[in-house]
């Protein structure tokens, strides 16, 4: 009996180890280590593939979450693009109205500034939007989202991503180690079954 237990307890300790160092070697070490004896260079999987990794997060960012014409809908709303129009609508009149000479009465300055608004009114919106498919067309070429993200990737230090992927999966990661303890356990148990039989 105290044999099955203790290769249970063997079992478990071995298999909850071995899963905090899988989860360890996942950062750690940071910067490469090289043994000469073996000739192998040992460094966490996360530093070592750090580029890859960044590039790949941001093509799925770029493909798969959000895009340039995601983030334009988004800010270019019909009711943006109306209060868009008002505010150029007001500093154009206001233009006008004081490029106007003053030798033009008063009652037919008001009818150019009337016209003016009128037209503006008519026209400012389909203009606005051929702009806007224009600017849109012109910045998907030049601002690339996945590249931003890779760049942004990049430039976090490692030991500060190390805290940034825990904090997030910190819950996981110790269902992780809890289950090698278990499958360990498991083993253990087994071997013990096998020697019995035996």
């Amino acid at each position: 009996m105290y044999e099955v237990l203790f290769l249970i307890i063997i079992g478990a300790v071995i298999g909850w180890i071995t899963n905090v160092l899988a989860i360890k070697m996942l950062f750690r070490p940071i910067k490469p280590i090289r043994i000469p004896v073996f000739n192998i260079t040992i460094q966490g999987l996360i530093p070592k593939r750090r580029h890859d990794i960044a590039i790949s997060i941001g093509e799925v960012v770029e493909k798969e979450l959000i895009s340039i014409h995601e983030i334009f809908d988004r800010l270019v709303t019909e009711e943006n693009k109306k209060e868009v129009i008002i505010i150029i609508k007001e500093k154009l009149l206001r233009v006008i109205d004081y490029k106007i000479p003053a030798i033009i009465p008063y009652s037919i300055k008001n009818k150019i500034i009337d016209y003016f608004g009128e037209q503006i009114n008519k026209d400012a919106m389909s203009i606005l939007d051929s702009s806007i498919d224009g600017i849109i067309s012109n910045t998907v070429y030049k601002v690339k989202i996945g590249e931003m993200v890779k760049e942004k990737i990049e430039d976090i230090e490692l030991m500060n991503m190390e805290k940034i992927i825990i904090s997030l999966v910190h819950r996981e990661l110790k269902y992780i180690e809890m289950l090698g303890g278990l499958l360990g356990g498991i083993i253990g148990f087994l071997q013990a079954v096998v020697m019995k039989l035996i």
